[in-house]
């Protein structure tokens, strides 16, 4: 049985933006890593995304950054808590989560991230004193080298999905970021990640101060909300599968992957030139047009959006009701962050994925991993 937030003890201005939120039960996560990380402690905690882990930890922070207020003198850039993730999209839903659980607080937050103009967020450094950084890895060590910012007055240090840190070889840029950081005896730090890898263990030996282990779900495991299916087609009946599973489903929102950007970029442009309501997410688009097509699809403006798996990693967004992997992914990893993009927050979703002649034979170790049977399904009038 779910506790309520009246089980721990909150801040009335964060408990305030709780309610706000039609949050009244804590989520699993939630529930085992709070008594912990409220109280100081160090936590290690394993997660799908979708679990609530990102409000875990900024409930965590903000908590005690509103109850611990700093009364002496302070100066420009020097953060009393650190958030790092692997991409620009993660950070960003980090900050529209803390904003909305900061709403009723005098609480100062950045976001430091590549692909947006450098200058543009040193004046934001330069308006006020900051309390919270969220940041990749790369534009957090700009800052850093610049003089900009300082980390030798962090209180909290939060490492998000380490596991694809470490996949994206971001971790000698967070070995440096935390040689800037207070010794880890004299920092609260929490680590969360969908695996636990040999790596990521290690990483958290070096990292974390007598943390608490959370696991609530084995790793690799998909949501019972949502149906998965697998549809044999070949690849050049694909785009046709797609086009009538847009007009037959009862499609809300829809989330397309593909492995690489050729790929979501053709299937884009030829979806786009038929007059489908459609965005596309990957590396190579600007990152003031990423967020504005994110905004758009989040609003209903969009239905449809085509997105790489790393350009797709932590967007949340309500009313996803399909997820459509166009190819299957390599990593078992990516097919349950990708499916869990729909049935979130209680609610059902649908998978569909299409296996191919290039990449059926990725099913079974899929399989394995997720400790499923697939059902496969060849669809009629199909070969």
């Amino acid at each position: 049985m779910s506790l309520s937030f009246d089980a721990v003890n909150l801040h009335p201005s964060l408990r305030r933006a709780i309610d706000d939120l039609g949050y009244h039960h804590m989520t699993p996560i939630q529930q085992k890593v709070l008594r912990y990380t409220l109280a100081g402690h160090d936590a290690i905690g394993r997660a799908q995304t979708g679990t609530g882990k990102t409000a875990a930890f900024l409930i965590s922070i903000l908590n005690d950054l509103l109850n611990h207020p700093i009364e002496e003198q302070r100066f420009r850039g020097e953060p009393r808590a650190l958030i790092m993730a692997p991409t620009r999209e993660l950070a960003l839903q980090i900050e529209s989560d803390a904003k909305d659980l900061c709403k009723y607080t005098d609480i100062k937050l950045v976001t430091l991230l590549g692909g947006v103009d450098y200058d543009i967020q040193r004046k934001i450094l330069d308006q006020n004193f900051i309390d919270i950084v969220v940041a990749t890895p790369g534009r957090l060590m700009d800052f850093m080298d610049q003089k900009e910012v300082w980390l030798d007055q962090l209180e909290f240090v939060v490492i998000d999905e380490a596991d694809r840190l470490l996949d994206m070889g971001f971790i000698p840029s967070v070995k440096r970021i935390l040689r800037q950081a207070p010794p880890k005896e004299n920092r609260q730090t929490l680590l969360f990640s969908a695996t636990f890898s040999y790596d990521v263990l290690n990483l958290a030996q070096q990292w974390l101060f007598e943390p608490v282990t959370v696991e609530i779900e084995p790793a690799q495991k998909t949501s019972d909300r949502v149906e998965q299916r697998i549809y044999i087609v070949g690849n050049q009946e694909k785009e046709r599968l797609l086009k009538e599973l847009l007009a037959q489903e009862p499609i809300d929102k829809v989330m397309i992957f593909a492995n690489r950007r050729d790929q979501v970029r053709k299937l884009y442009d030829r979806l786009k030139k038929q007059q489908y309501s459609v965005g596309i997410l990957s590396g190579e688009i600007a990152q003031d047009k990423r967020i504005k097509t994110l905004d758009q699809f989040k609003q209903g403006k969009i239905q449809i959006l085509i997105a790489t798996d790393v350009a797709g990693r932590g967007i949340h967004v309500d009313g996803v009701s399909h997820v459509v992997n166009y190819t299957l992914p390599e990593h078992a990893e990516d097919y349950v962050h990708r499916i869990g993009r729909t049935g979130r927050a209680g609610e059902t979703g649908i998978s569909i994925s299409f296996a191919s002649e290039d990449d059926s034979f990725l099913l079974a170790g899929l399989e394995k991993a997720i400790g499923q049977k697939f059902v496969l399904q060849r669809p009629d009038g199909y070969k």
